[in-house]
């Protein structure tokens, strides 16, 4: 039992909504995650922020020195955009500004305004 309760914490902890039955883990379905784009799966991603003093050697300097060296994260650029599905229906995603611009994904599909029919404009002038 308890590698069941093991497996049912790591799909959660991915993102995966999952039900444990008698017979085993059932996977129901995916969740969408914050700060994930829904497209490519493009995540934050750990690296270093460098912090630097004195003046480059091609500038007539000594040349810079390295002070210090923390850690920082790299967010993916995530927009909402609305999307029209195959079936027709619209939805909105997190999709990143690459999956944006490289046309992964189409824009929602906007109707034409209404307009009236010809016949009535002309009816209201005449009277």
């Amino acid at each position: 039992m308890a590698s069941r309760v093991f497996t049912l914490a790591c799909a959660l902890k991915v993102g995966i909504l999952a039900v444990l039955l008698d017979s085993g883990l059932v996977l129901l379905e995916a969740l969408s995650m914050a700060k994930i784009c829904d497209i490519c799966g493009k995540a934050p991603v750990m690296g270093n922020r460098v912090t630097t003093r004195g003046k480059a050697k091609y500038l007539g300097g000594v040349g810079t020195k390295v002070t210090g060296i923390s850690r920082r994260k790299f967010r993916p650029n995530l927009q909402r955009v609305r999307v029209t599905s195959p079936n027709g229906v619209n939805t909105s995603v997190r999709v990143c500004t690459q999956c944006i611009r490289s046309g992964a994904i189409t824009k929602r599909i906007r109707n034409a305004p209404f307009k009236l029919p010809a016949g009535s404009g002309s009816a209201k002038a005449a009277s």
